[in-house]
This record gives structure tokens, C-alpha cells and sequence, in this order.
């Protein structure tokens, strides 16, 4: 059996969570997230835990088990603690901005890169290099900040770019100098 997926979830008191069939609806104070879960998974809620269980003993249904807890999980916790992912830019002249909703980032290109948040996320900048991508869905929040680490990545020469906080990016040496010894 799943070790992820016969883990129960725990509902703090602040969050509802309901089930209609496949369906899961988690409302909590920062919002609500619903999801169609898969045939081979079934939802059971006792008081205040929730658990996962197998429809079948199929290859399916032992694949989907443990996701399928670990989403229902990140809905809770998303609902009511909220998930964050911190970026860091780093360089000469590298710098972020956030005008109205929509993040700027000059990170060497000829014009600023604009991009618009998608629903239901929040982007701050600290001192110009700090980016913090905020929401209720682990999957948005986290594909978000993929797309804006994608617009520059850090180069392994002198480590310019963006990256997470505290990734660390592998250093390669440069050229040493022309030609040898004659």
C-alpha cells in the first residue's frame, strides 16, 4: 500500500471540506479550491479526517493513490495557510517591478519582459531582486514561479540570472587564457 497515500489529512476547524462523488470542495479563510479526483480513488471524511482509499487494487489505482492524497492535502493547507515561492534575481542592472497586478523584470534583454499573474495569484518584489509569487494552489503558484525563472535562468559562468532561494547553481570555470607555452 501507498506509504504517502494511507497517511490521513487532518482538517483544521477553520476549513469545510466537501465531497460530491469525485469531486472535492475545500473552502477555508483564504479562499476555495475544488477538484474532480479520479474513478480509482475514493474520498471518505470521518469528523475531522479526511482519508484516500482505493477504488480497486489496479496498476491505476496504486499509481493515483499517494498523488491524489498529496492533492487533497495541498488543498487544505492551500486553503488555509496559503503557499509562497521566492525568487531571487541576480546581476548588474537585473531588476523587478511590479506595476499594478502585472510583474516587470529588466533582466538584460532590449525591452522589459511583462507578465500578467494568472487568477487568484499575488506578486510582490523586495528591493528590486526579490520576487514573491503567493496564492492558494501549490500547482499555480509553483508553475508561475517556473515560468518567470525560465525567462532568464542562471548561467553557470557568473551565476546571473534568476533562480529559487537557495538553489544552488553548479559554477563552471571560464576560458583560462589563450594559447600555451611556447
Amino acid at each position: 500500500m501507498s506509504r504517502i497515500g494511507k497517511r490521513p489529512i487532518s482538517v483544521p476547524k477553520q476549513v469545510t471540506l466537501t465531497i460530491n462523488g469525485q469531486q472535492v470542495i475545500v473552502k477555508g479563510p483564504k479562499g476555495e479550491l475544488s477538484r474532480v479526483l479520479p474513478p480509482e480513488v475514493v474520498v471518505e471524511q470521518d469528523g475531522e479526517t479526511v482519508n484516500v482509499k482505493r477504488a480497486s487494487e489496479s496498476r491505476t489505482a496504486r499509481q493515483r493513490h499517494g498523488l491524489c492524497r498529496t492533492l487533497v492535502f495541498n488543498m487544505v493547507e492551500g486553503v488555509s495557510n496559503g503557499f509562497e515561492r521566492r525568487l531571487e534575481i541576480q546581476g548588474v542592472g537585473y531588476r523587478a517591478a511590479v506595476q499594478g497586478t502585472n510583474l516587470v523584470l529588466n533582466v538584460g534583454y532590449s525591452k522589459p519582459v511583462e507578465m500578467i499573474p494568472p487568477e487568484g495569484i499575488r506578486v510582490a518584489v523586495e528591493n528590486n531582486t526579490n520576487v514573491i509569487i503567493s496564492g492558494i494552489d501549490k500547482e499555480i503558484v509553483g508553475n508561475m514561479a517556473a515560468k518567470v525563472r525560465a525567462v532568464r535562468p542562471p548561467e553557470p559562468y557568473k551565476g546571473k540570472g534568476i533562480r529559487y532561494q537557495g538553489e544552488v547553481v553548479r559554477r563552471k570555470a571560464g576560458k583560462t587564457g589563450k594559447g600555451g607555452k611556447k
